[in-house]
């Protein structure tokens, strides 16, 4: 699907930074209830979330998707199947990343850690899974064809 591990990162970018505003606002909405103030602090929660994420993804979550995914894509499947396994699965290990990083910031390590994290899990995943899979990868996967066509006779290449 990538050329290049550029074009690969630069994919990375925009998802995650999509996905990491839009489920920040979802979550401080959460807690403090929905106004004006969510979108300021989403922004303001933003670059500490951007950078967990994105470590998250390139070096643990990526790597694991790397290893599973295969088992559900053959040679020959569509990109489209293999876009919607990448995105289902990293989804799934992205949700588990950052509902640690939401718990430890808003709790800590303390005697309710582990059933908010479950609560935090389950109240991401019902969001994160359809946003990701319905609206945000379509959409980045559109604006990044549009930056970086694939190569002609050559969709299904992925990044080394």
């Amino acid at each position: 699907m990538f050329k290049n591990k550029k074009e690969h990162f630069i994919f990375i970018l925009m998802i995650c930074t999509t996905m990491v505003y839009i489920m920040s606002c979802y979550n401080v909405a959460l807690i403090e209830g929905f106004s004006a103030n969510v979108f300021l602090h989403a922004i303001l929660g933003f670059p500490a979330a951007f950078v967990f994420a994105l470590i998250g993804d390139i070096f643990i979550v990526g790597k694991i998707v790397g290893r599973i995914a295969p088992k559900f894509i053959k040679e020959g499947d569509s990109m489209a199947k293999v876009g919607i396994v990448m995105s289902f699965f990293t989804c799934c290990g992205m949700v588990l990343w950052m509902s640690a990083f939401g718990v430890v910031t808003n709790l800590g390590f303390g005697p309710h850690f582990f059933a908010a994290y479950g609560l935090g899990i389950v109240r991401n995943i019902i969001v994160a899974m359809p946003l990701n899979l319905l609206i945000v990868s379509p959409l980045i996967r559109a604006v990044f064809f549009k930056m970086f066509p694939p190569a002609v006779g050559n969709t299904e290449e992925k990044a080394s």
